[in-house]
């Protein structure tokens, strides 16, 4: 058998991280078995789904790095399938004609609710042997519903959650296409999973209500069943369902706020899946490693500061000439100055093993792309009389060192002996000087990077 996944989402809205964390579920789980993964868009509410949306699920999936096998499939493009199976369904009688209007549905589930029974519809218009029909009423026109099992249970071994059973009684007569013949979700995703033969559902366990009656679908309709598994919600830190409160749920939200998109990945996989203890991991590593015995059946909690934590990882394991092209757009919009300015992707060399996001990696790197305005008040406390001779020392040997981090070292070290002054002492007026900040990294990387003519016309400004 040929493993085959699919993630199907709804475009009625952006792609959110729980749907991300499902649709890489069934990604690595493909891949793990050399199998296909399918990318489906579910878009038959037309009132709700949108090109926006769908334009936000492309681009989370590709950000991502989760490519799809085939598809993108759209449910709307599908229109004639789904009539001709619903055609056959009628014929064969698993599906009816039902008049009755909304209100009178509602109104049989207000009767029973009133006498203390589940709320369903009440097979008015489901044929029966010796059974009549009402009229049928003029001009209106007739949703179409599934004939479900009146009796018996629908089983199915959830391969997160254990074995499932729903008594059929809790099943009404699914609607399956609407007055104006368009077919609804359930019946939709249910045909599409037969035709592009799905042999895995992974999705979120808000969906376990829904398997049941599309397992009595595809039994009618004699189509194999593929295997199912609902995974837990992620919650926030506080236990409740995620939301724009717990911070951004949107996944294109995290590049815009400076996540590499392989933090998000390992970050997802851990988000209710485990292999042993390890905490970070390839992508490649994941697809080798993935199995469905190891998804949780609990819910996950969502944790900004360990995909923070990650993310530093990454960023410090990044090539620096990618994580500059990454950050450019950010120091631009912040005004930098490249022009005369060392090589970007050599700052970010220097500057990322101290931030967490790509944004802060933009502002800790500004420093060598825009022109120091130090303090007053931090001139005045750090640029003492005791400390000018030994900074017009500095500045003139800088005339003539050899202009790398080893030497340029040595010459600090040389100036410290000779006025007897600590490090602090004259690191802190340089940086000072050269970078109008007090926190840099090693004062003889930053000035080696500066380069020797923008040190000393620096220097020259406040010592001339």
């Amino acid at each position: 058998m040929t493993v085959r996944t699919r993630f199907a989402p709804s475009p009625t809205g952006y792609l959110h991280l729980g749907g991300a964390r499902t649709a890489l579920f069934s990604w690595a789980y493909a891949r793990h078995f050399g199998g296909t993964f399918i990318l489906r868009i579910e878009d038959t509410d037309l009132e709700r789904s949108t090109p926006e949306a769908v334009q936000a699920i492309l681009d989370g999936m590709q950000w991502l790095g989760l490519q799809h096998d085939e598809g993108p499939f759209y449910q709307m493009q599908r229109m004639d399938r789904y009539r001709e199976v619903i055609g056959q369904m009628l014929q064969a009688g698993s599906a009816y004609y039902c008049y009755s209007s909304p209100e009178e549905v509602e109104a049989m589930r207000e009767r029973m609710r009133a006498a203390g029974e589940k709320p369903r519809y009440d097979g008015t218009w489901r044929p029966e042997p010796g059974k009549s029909l009402p009229p049928v009423p003029d001009g209106r026109k007739p949703v179409v519903r599934f004939r479900n099992p009146l009796d018996g249970e629908v089983t199915w071994n959830d391969v997160v959650k254990g074995q499932i059973t729903i008594a059929n009684r809790e099943l009404d007569d699914l609607v399956i296409a609407r007055p104006d013949g368009t077919p609804t979700y359930n019946f939709c995703v249910a045909i599409d999973d037969w035709d592009m033969n799905i042999t895995h559902v992974i999705r979120g366990d808000d969906h376990v209500n829904n398997t049941p009656r599309q397992i009595n679908i595809l039994q009618a309709l004699g189509a194999p069943l593929p295997q199912y598994g609902h995974v837990p919600m992620i919650l926030g830190a506080d236990g409740e369902k995620l939301s724009k409160r717990h911070g951004a749920v949107s996944v294109m939200e995290y590049p815009a706020q400076g996540y590499l998109p392989e933090a998000m990945l390992n970050y997802l996989a851990r988000l209710g899946w485990s292999h042993g203890d390890d905490e970070i991991f390839s992508m490649e590593q994941l697809c080798s490693w993935f199995d469905l015995d190891h998804l949780s059946k609990s819910p996950a909690q969502f944790n900004p500061e360990k995909l923070a934590w990650l993310n530093n990882h990454y960023i410090k394991l990044a090539d620096n000439e990618r994580l500059a092209d990454l950050v450019r757009p950010v120091m631009e919009r912040e005004g930098a100055q490249f022009d005369g300015a060392p090589p970007l992707a050599s700052a970010i060399g220097l500057m990322k093993d101290r931030t967490n996001t790509l944004n802060e990696l933009a502002d800790a790197a500004m420093l060598f792309f825009r022109q120091p305005h130090p303090d007053a008040a931090l001139l005045a406390q750090h640029l003492t009389d005791a400390v000018r001779p030994a900074l017009a020392q500095y500045a003139e040997q800088c005339k003539t060192v050899a202009w790398s981090r080893e030497a340029l070292s040595a010459m600090l070290k040389e100036v410290l002996a000779a006025h007897k002054l600590k490090m602090p002492q004259l690191a802190m007026p340089l940086r000072l000087l050269i970078t109008g900040q007090l926190q840099t990294p090693s004062i003889d990387a930053v000035v080696e990077l500066f380069g020797r003519e923008t040190v000393l016309a620096r220097l020259a400004k406040h010592l001339s």
